[in-house]
């Protein structure tokens, strides 16, 4: 793959940073972008710019903000409380035809640039519960899109069946540990590294890593 072209779907955060670090090693060029549909925190797309100038990444930013006219939530409005789902339903972070959408854009582009690969970090063992986050449904997509654009795309999920202790190690062995860790976004509320601590995305990021850390003492 080394002579091959890549699109990363990348949010500034842990796993997209991640998968972005994950393509560099891989492919002769990669490419990022990233979906401005007028998200909770501005800062997320701040953070998306840095990271990618710092590892000289060109980076593609598209207007989505139709997305947040259709699909009013906790990342698309202030006054919506960010929660886990309860008795089965989905979270209120779930933005309904996200990935749908940001897939399918990527894929564009892809063609565009004569890229292959689409690289996401989508993960089915720490998704939330969100359906478009699932093995099945990037199988399912990767074909529609090849069929819809006659090309032989490659949807890459690096991710896929890592929990977050698993995606901290991945970060490790790519030597991006450190860069990850701080300057990567991955709060619902807005705040670089480590975050506010009480949210649901920051529980499952510091959880994740401090199983690793204890788990790399050990060894």
């Amino acid at each position: 793959m080394k002579k091959e072209k890549a699109v990363v779907v990348f949010s500034g955060g842990q796993d997209s940073t991640t998968c972005l670090f994950w393509a560099l090693e891989r492919f002769a060029e990669v490419e990022a972008v990233t979906f401005d549909y007028n998200q909770r925190h501005r800062l997320e797309i701040e953070c998306a710019q840095n990271i990618a100038n710092e590892l000289g990444i060109k980076h593609h930013i598209l207007d989505m903000s139709l997305l947040n006219q259709l699909a009013p939530n906790a990342l698309t409005r202030d006054d919506i409380e960010v929660k886990d789902g309860e008795d089965g339903e989905l979270p209120s972070t779930f933005v309904p035809g996200r990935n749908l959408l940001f897939l399918s854009f990527a894929g564009v582009i892809a063609s565009q640039i004569g890229a292959k690969h689409i690289v996401t970090g989508v993960c089915e063992t720490d998704f939330s519960g969100y359906p478009d986050c699932r093995d099945v449904f990037i199988k399912s997509l990767n074909v529609t899109l090849n069929l819809s654009m006659d090309n032989s795309f490659v949807i890459d999920t690096p991710l896929m069946w890592l929990n977050k202790e698993e995606t901290w190690e991945l970060a490790d062995q790519l030597g991006a540990f450190e860069f990850v860790r701080e300057k990567t976004l991955t709060c619902y509320n807005g705040i670089i590294a480590d975050g506010c601590g009480e949210c649901p995305a920051c529980k499952l990021r510091q959880k994740g890593l401090v199983d690793y850390l204890s788990k790399r003492k050990e060894s």
